[in-house]
């Protein structure tokens, strides 16, 4: 078996000779480490602006932790996620990099919450925030109390701007507003869990607040739900490589960066490649790994080491192709199960079911078998007719995304070290770790490479 390539970015006090454009003038070139939605991101935003960049991805597929696993023939997702319409910059860029006659990849639909079997929400199609307010009071499984208190507290958000004076857990915040147990049950609780991937007992309420405030407290259609119908390395990354390849760029997959240097004022790669500028955009456990070495960038490595991280298992059950959900995605209310996707629905996949299981919980305890079964049964006590399933498999990325705790201190996109940044979902931001705080990272990555020429 061949040996996966390595690079070295190189930093040492050496002097470097100068790549020229052709009028004699300094050339700026770009190196991206990290070819997931943060890397692919910047890698966009710099192609659009003419400038070189090479983007080097350790695996042989793009998208990081939300990128496209192959299964006997099908093209699965490492993790179960949906879009908002408030993922602003991710829709844009997507736009940017689809071809004219491409469609975007991404069925639209208002927002439904589905907790089955007892609860049910629906937004109509109203300014928002009269959207929320039709959607909860018309919500099945809460009664009038629920409702109101619901209201209430979001209500109580905008008139303080959604911004808390310390931060709490989300658990703490619940009890201090007097939401009910039925409402935090089947409305807060879920979407804590599916937006921070932290439970709330432990998840930051300004984080929370956060997402409820651009979520569903802005524009009516910044609460469509968008579900992806192909999979994650095609809905954007993949696409991404390709704009940034006709314009001069280079992606080069199955190459790592596993150490960090300086050569004067250069970044060096193996074989003698200089450039001006360099982001990591890798995951957080992966990037302090290539700060720790280095005395001036010791403070940051120590803040993301302080990190904890979540899990999020993905449980795909292949039944027959005639077997369906009532919903193309909804919500159960089970012991395990918490999401479920019906891939025959979205993405032409008939038969395969695919379930999310969100943040820390006794699924980790389980081996993959017995976390299939389980899951199946649960599905078979609340959906008629599915029968057994024909193959299983179950996708754990353990490390999936840091736990959103109050208080956490981020770095930065800028490091001490000049023409260096960070890019990433854990980077300094108002969002939980999601592909649109992935995107925004990257964005504001090559701004500032662009800025720091």
């Amino acid at each position: 078996m061949t040996e996966k390539p390595k690079a070295v970015v190189g930093i040492d006090s050496s002097p470097v000779t100068r790549h020229l454009s052709r009028d004699g003038n300094p050339r700026m070139r770009v190196a991206i480490v990290g070819g997931g939605y943060a890397g692919m991101a910047a890698a966009v935003e710099l192609a659009k602006r003419d400038l070189p960049v090479t983007v080097f991805e350790a695996g042989r597929v793009l998208g990081g932790r939300a990128r496209r696993v192959e299964l006997d023939g099908k093209s699965l997702d490492n993790g179960l996620h949906i879009l908002l319409g408030a993922y602003r910059e991710t829709l844009r860029l997507i736009d940017i990099v689809k071809e004219p006659e491409e469609q975007d990849g991404l069925l639209r639909l208002p927002l439904e919450l589905t907790l089955h079997p007892h609860f049910a929400m629906k937004a109509p199609r109203l300014p928002a925030p009269l959207h929320l307010l039709g959607a909860l009071l018309g919500a099945r499984g809460l009664g009038w109390r629920d409702r109101i208190a619901a209201a209430r507290l979001m209500a109580w958000a905008r008139r303080k701007r959604f911004r808390l004076p310390t931060d709490t857990t989300v658990e703490s915040f619940l009890a201090a507003k007097g939401q009910p147990a039925t409402v935090t049950r089947f409305l807060w609780r879920p979407l804590c869990i599916s937006a921070l991937n932290t439970l709330p007992e432990e998840a930051s309420a300004q984080v929370f607040l956060n997402v409820l405030r651009d979520g569903l407290d802005a524009r009516r259609s910044d609460s469509d739900m968008l579900l992806p119908t192909m999979d994650f390395s095609a809905l954007f990354p993949e696409r991404a490589a390709r704009y940034v390849r006709e314009r001069g760029g280079e992606v080069r997959l199955g190459t790592s960066i596993d150490t960090i240097r300086r050569a004067g004022e250069h970044f060096e790669l193996a074989r003698g490649e200089y450039f001006t500028h360099a982001i990591l955009a890798l995951s957080p456990h992966r990037v302090g790994a290539l700060l720790e070495p280095h005395p001036v960038l010791l403070p940051v490595a120590k803040m993301i080491g302080e990190f904890r991280y979540q899990p999020i298992y993905s449980v795909y059950l292949q039944y027959a192709p005639q077997v369906q959900l009532p919903f193309a995605m909804g919500g159960l209310e089970a012991p395990y199960s918490q999401w479920l996707f019906d891939r025959g629905r979205l993405c032409g996949q008939h038969g395969l079911i695919g379930v999310v299981i969100s943040a820390s919980g006794a699924h980790q305890n389980l081996p993959h078998d017995a976390l299939a079964q389980v899951v199946h049964e649960e599905l078979a006590e609340n959906f008629r007719n599915l029968g057994d399933p024909l193959s299983h498999r179950v996708i754990a990325e353990k490390r999936a995304t840091f736990a959103c705790t109050p208080g956490l201190a981020r770095p930065d996109n800028v490091t001490p070290v000049p023409h260096l940044f960070l890019a990433g979902d854990y980077t300094a931001s108002d969002y939980p770790a999601t592909i649109e705080s992935a995107v925004r990272s990257g964005v504001r990555a090559a701004s500032l490479v662009t800025q720091h020429a």
